[in-house]
């Protein structure tokens, strides 16, 4: 059996839209059974919802029923935050509705599949899921470049998303975002 492999992003976020500019420095496992582009758009979620407190689960995908990435209220303990990455089905998003004060997809994956499964199951709030989704193409490019030690500049403005790799090369895409 396989083991994780550790990768390290050093980001400098300009997120216009949200009005946040920070250095980020995350280190984040790839799981055996994970691809490179589920690793990639993990990571831009995270970036996207960037905040103090905010989590990868500790669990990671060894824990199906944890989020990909959540923000918990310290005080109180509840989630206010629940990301999933991929396409995860109905009963997790039903349970992940209940849990949390809001829930986000960001799939990498066809998003309309993911929208039929929302809705043809009945799912807690459904109406105020949040699905997202890029380009397959740029995902793709981004997990083609991915290194160890990854040292990127993101920008975030207009709905668009744009990330200087550590190659020098800059990319970018729309954030999709998905009516349920």
């Amino acid at each position: 059996m396989s083991s994780a492999t550790l990768f390290r992003f050093q980001l400098e976020v300009s997120d216009v839209d949200r009005n946040f500019y920070e250095p980020l420095d995350l280190r984040t496992a790839l799981h055996p059974s994970e691809t490179h582009i589920c690793l990639v758009t993990r990571v831009i979620a995270y970036v996207l919802n960037a905040q103090e407190d905010l989590n990868f689960s500790p669990g990671g995908l060894s824990d199906p029923d944890a989020p990909a990435i959540r923000l918990d209220d310290i005080a109180s303990g509840s989630t206010k935050l629940w990301i999933e990455v991929g396409s995860p089905n109905a009963r997790k998003l039903h349970k992940a509705s209940k849990a949390a004060d809001q829930v986000k997809v960001y799939t990498y994956k066809d998003p309309e599949i993911l929208l039929k499964e929302i809705r043809s199951n009945d799912i807690h709030h459904a109406d105020s899921l949040i699905v997202h989704s890029f380009d397959p193409k740029y995902l793709e490019l981004l997990a083609s470049n991915l290194e160890k030690n990854n040292k990127w500049a993101v920008l975030i403005s207009d709905g668009s998303l744009f990330i200087t790799l550590s190659n020098g090369n800059t990319e970018q895409t729309e954030i999709r975002s998905h009516q349920i």
